[in-house]
């Protein structure tokens, strides 16, 4: 009496022989585990390498919106604040109360991105140094478009905004003592901004193209 094997199974013989074709080989693997590693590695790469091209993309879109703006990088504003010997600019936080009370640079007064006011200027001249930034440098291109609309011929936006001056490691305040936290604007664009800075916090209203 012979018994035929199941419509669902094989005799032994055929089924190792189809197993041992249907296993990749071990080279297959080890070239599938080298292929992917190169894959993580250089998705690492594309992500921190792509910040300082993400904000160069910012600042010529920024430029384009407002020709007439001028600039400044954040260390040439950080030597500038550092040199006694030159009048010293104001700085003006063009973002949201709620993100300037997270944190500021040093002795930044805010003016409203989107209804600015010419009070946090109150008696200066208006051949008087500014400086403007934002989250990334939008915002205060705005105001520093508008301000230079207002008739003060010194004034520059600084490029990366907060984001990239806490990037670097330059000093901020919250209520007048030092801290290093800021405030994302929200999570898509607080991925310019390094994790030992963002918080979690609820994302700003979205009123302009960028922060």
């Amino acid at each position: 009496m012979t018994f035929d094997p199941p419509e669902d199974e094989e005799p032994q013989g055929r089924w190792k022989r189809k197993r041992d074709v249907e296993q990749p080989s071990r080279g297959w693997k080890v070239f599938m585990v080298v292929v992917v590693a190169l894959l993580l590695i250089g998705a690492g790469t594309v992500y921190f390498a792509g910040r300082p091209i993400a904000f160069a993309v910012l600042k010529r879109q920024t430029a384009k919106r407002f020709p007439d703006i001028r600039w400044v990088d954040a260390s040439a504003l950080s030597a500038w604040r550092s040199d006694s010997t030159r009048s010293q600019p104001v700085i003006l936080d063009a973002r949201t109360e709620t993100e300037y009370s997270v944190s500021h640079l040093p002795d930044a007064a805010r003016i409203d991105p989107y209804r600015p006011l010419l009070r946090p200027l109150k008696g200066l001249p208006q051949d008087a140094p500014i400086t403007v930034y934002s989250s990334v440098g939008y915002r205060s291109g705005r105001v520093t478009h508008w301000l230079a609309g207002q008739g003060y011929t010194d004034v520059r936006n600084l490029e990366g905004g907060i984001f990239l001056w806490a990037n670097e490691n330059r000093p901020l305040v919250r209520q007048g003592a030092p801290t290093t936290e800021v405030h994302p604007y929200q999570p898509r664009w607080g991925l310019l901004l390094d994790s030992s800075h963002r918080i979690e916090a609820p994302p700003i209203e979205k009123r302009s193209a960028a922060p």
